[in-house]
């Protein structure tokens, strides 16, 4: 009789300890990142995984699964979109074919930590969100992109040139005469050593990763746009999250995207020394000549947003660019 009047008691024991145990749930994220694993533009990234892993025990996990050998780059964003991996260390460039508004951050003249005050940034998730991606935080910032060439030019005309492009500078590359050639970064010093390509667009920072130094000889000055490099999410495995995990995850964006911003502007500037050790010699253009060249470098590449979104683009413009 005794035990029978105990039983109430250890089921009211057992029930109130079961939101406890809830609670501590520790949720398990699947992580891929568009580069090799251990390169330039994986690393800042990697350094996050473990901040948060050491950090974030009870809570969050991320399981790195690796670069592009573990899913290739281009199919990246649909795993995202399809729940086949939580989250991406990718640019948009990358997702553009599925959020085309995206690319509008490499064409920004502000800064990011201004895109995220004046409201840009929670414009474009709104439209990302619509799509199945969210974008979490940036991990490489205000490193501007080169076009690097194995043949001289003396002004901003590459006609009668091969050169790889992505899809943010495919329109700008066109209009400066190029023959444009779509590749994987996998891909690209075979393509130079055979001469499928002559040249290639690339940030001031990673050839080195690549090896890509050995095949080239000229890097064109001035540089134009700004890497975008980040973090994007599963629209849907971000709002499955509790709030506890989203509030952990959310108070370790201010330590990223300041450690990558101090990494890239001293990264950049070492590169472009190694760079010219390498032998890579800059080509300089004319004050008038490098005017006209980022002005039509930012003609098309606000106008490749215009024409893939009529509806968004004005005014992702008016906000990144004004």
């Amino acid at each position: 009789m005794r035990a029978m009047r105990a039983l109430p008691l250890a089921v009211c024991l057992i029930v109130a300890t079961i939101p406890k145990f809830v609670h501590a749930a520790e949720v398990v994220l699947k992580a891929v990142s568009a580069f090799q694993e251990g390169t330039y533009f994986s690393r800042n990234f990697e350094s996050f995984v473990k901040k948060v892993n050491e950090e974030g025990k009870g809570i969050v996990r991320i399981e790195y699964i690796g670069g592009p050998k573990a899913i290739p780059t281009m199919e990246q964003g649909a795993a995202l979109r399809n729940g086949v991996i939580d989250l991406a260390n990718t640019t948009a460039t990358f997702t553009a074919s599925i959020v085309p508004e995206g690319l509008a951050l490499n064409y920004a003249t502000l800064p990011f930590s201004e895109i995220r005050k004046n409201g840009s940034l929670d414009y474009l998730n709104s439209i990302m969100r619509q799509k199945g991606l969210y974008y979490f935080a940036r991990t490489g910032d205000r490193i501007p992109y080169h076009i690097y060439l194995n043949k001289k030019i003396d002004k901003p005309d590459l006609s009668g040139l091969k050169i790889r492009i992505t899809p943010i500078f495919r329109d700008f590359f066109v209009k400066l005469g190029a023959g444009v050639v779509q590749m994987a970064p996998g891909e690209v010093y075979t393509g130079l050593e055979r001469g499928v390509v002559d040249g290639y667009g690339w940030p001031a920072i990673g050839i080195f990763d690549l090896g890509w130094q050995e095949r080239t000889k000229y890097r064109l000055e001035p540089g134009f746009y700004t890497l975008e490099l980040g973090i994007q999410f599963s629209a849907r495995r971000w709002d499955s999250l509790t709030q506890e995990q989203r509030d952990f995850l959310q108070k370790q964006v201010a330590w990223l995207e300041k450690m990558s911003l101090d990494a890239s502007l001293r990264d950049a500037a070492a590169d472009i020394k190694r760079q010219s050790e390498a032998g890579i010699q800059p080509i300089r253009l004319s004050d008038a000549d490098s005017a006209a060249f980022l002005a039509k470098s930012q003609e098309a590449g606000w106008a490749t947003v215009l024409s893939a979104s009529p509806k968004h683009g004005p005014r992702l413009r008016q906000m990144m660019a004004p």
